[in-house]
């Protein structure tokens, strides 16, 4: 009997073991996955990508696994399950998106490690937000988003909230060297959808107390604010030659970040944000960040990684 680990087969409708170089979509069978298939095939079809639909079950969490699993054909209609929601997802992306090349894959193990691995040569991942309604052996349940986000090797879209085709793309900056990758990858995505960019600086120095108040903007020194604003400039320098066609929108506020990007998720269709920043309470891209609109916007969610050395 094969091990749990080796338990993994490929279809193309047409399957291959060459690496995934376009986009990888996870599916579960709920209705957060078929959301986020729907989502990546529309997105493969509109730049030209192949797409990978993934499900992986895990067990382990659940105190499952060792030689007894395998007793009764466990695996197997495990297996089974699973080749009918990588049908169901393979046909779905295919309804919408006829001219791509869709393949699928089945593997039984951690999903998140999964996804984060063919992150190395995907393009994009794309992931529903976690349904906690979803079976026990749904790919995407619990934290699987969050972790793929804080470590995956590409961008990586949580699809949740309403999809628009209207509104700006929303990215939030901090100054840091982070911070670069996701106004690099929020250029590029307002200039392909043909959307304004809404560039956001959210900051203070001032204490959690005194962001309450609403005078707040107002305590505020102004070489500080000074400063902020230059933080601001930097950010954009250079891409809005890159991108000419894009408009570009800036908007300051002392506020907390995370609140004023969850507010904004309700007008934008994507809102696009690193995964982490630099760091003290005055850090707009902290893990903390990404997870609360991985979590609560109102749209899909990108999380930007930097590139590695």
């Amino acid at each position: 009997m094969t091990n749990s680990d080796d338990r993994r087969s490929s279809s193309k409708s047409g399957g291959s073991d060459r690496p995934v170089t376009g986009i990888v979509v996870g599916a579960d069978g709920s209705e957060t996955s078929a959301a986020a298939v729907s989502f990546a095939a529309d997105m493969a079809r509109s730049r030209d990508m192949s797409l990978h639909i993934v499900h992986a079950l895990d067990f382990a969490p659940y105190g499952f696994g060792g030689p007894y699993m395998d007793a009764g054909g466990v695996y197997e209609w495990v297996e089974e399950g699973g080749k009918t929601i990588l049908a169901d997802a393979a046909k779905l992306a295919r309804s919408i998106a006829p001219d791509v090349e869709v393949t699928t894959d089945l593997s039984i193990g951690s999903g998140a490690q999964w996804l984060v691995d063919l992150s190395e040569t995907a393009r994009y991942i794309v992931l529903g937000a976690s349904d906690s309604g979803a079976a026990a052996t749904a790919l995407l349940l619990g934290n699987t988003a969050v972790n793929v986000t804080s470590h995956a090797h590409c961008p990586v879209v949580v699809v949740r909230g309403d999809e628009r085709e209207s509104g700006p793309v929303v990215v939030g900056v901090d100054g840091s060297d982070l911070s670069d990758a996701a106004v690099a990858a929020a250029f590029a995505e307002a200039s392909f959808r043909g959307a304004t960019l809404l560039v956001v600086h959210v900051w203070s120095d001032l204490g959690p107390g005194l962001l309450e108040d609403p005078r707040a903007s107002e305590l505020v020194p102004d070489d500080l604010e000074q400063e902020e604003t230059a933080v601001l400039a930097q950010a954009l320098a250079g891409y809005q030659e890159q991108y000419p066609d894009v408009t570009v929108e800036r908007r300051f506020y002392v506020d907390n970040p995370r609140a004023r990007l969850e507010e904004l998720s309700g007008e934008a269709q994507l809102i696009v944000v690193g995964s982490r920043g630099r760091g003290g309470f005055r850090g707009m891209l902290l893990g903390s960040t990404s997870n609360t609109l991985v979590g609560k916007s109102e749209c899909p969610v990108m999380v930007v990684r930097p590139a590695r050395d």
